[in-house]
């Protein structure tokens, strides 16, 4: 391929150094939202906040419907 590479093109400079820094912020902005909201989750389900999503295993019996 001949040529500038993407880096070095205008679409390209505009690419890294507006759109991925942008598209990076969301991103922090989603997980601190999400952060937030698996907080808000546990205190409404009274249960104490976990450090790992998913952690939690169900009472016995509940995983066969008994």
């Amino acid at each position: 391929m001949s040529g500038p590479s993407f880096f070095q093109t205008h679409m390209g400079q505009r690419f890294y150094e507006g759109t991925m820094p942008a598209l990076v912020r969301e991103l922090k902005r989603l997980n601190d939202n999400v952060e937030r909201l698996v907080a808000v989750a546990e205190r409404f389900a009274g249960s104490p906040p976990s450090s790992r999503a998913g952690a939690e295993t169900p009472p016995p019996g509940d995983s066969e419907g008994t």
